[in-house]
């Protein structure tokens, strides 16, 4: 027998399952944590400037800062997808067990006492 959360579960993801699985809607659902992942190292980056400048001036003639930036939108776009992406197989492996137990009852999925 399901609970009624998991029947609530089952519900809301036959409605949502299609669209939480394109590349989309993962991209642009996990772009504000990608973008937590990379703010410290533009916090860094930017901070760096002002406690060593000897460090900067080195930096900056030898380092393309473009780089930097093409690295942070990369580790945005790549956290971001891999999180949503992470989570959806989550969501699908616990709906799969939720339809498996529903088909079968509730005989085969109690637990084994240790």
């Amino acid at each position: 027998m399901l609970t009624d959360d998991e029947k609530r579960f089952l519900v809301y993801w036959e409605k949502n399952r299609e669209r939480h699985g394109q590349l989309s809607y993962q991209l642009l659902a996990g772009l504000p944590l990608g973008g937590l992942f990379s703010l410290p190292i533009i916090i860094n980056f930017l901070l760096g400037r002002f406690w060593y400048k000897r460090a900067d001036a080195v930096g900056i003639s030898q380092f393309n800062p473009m780089v930097l930036v093409f690295a942070v939108v990369l580790i945005t776009v790549f956290i971001g997808v891999f999180n949503k992406k992470f989570k959806w197989d989550q969501n699908e492996q616990k709906y799969l067990e939720l339809k498996s137990k529903e088909r079968s009852g509730d005989g085969l999925h109690k637990e084994l006492p240790i």
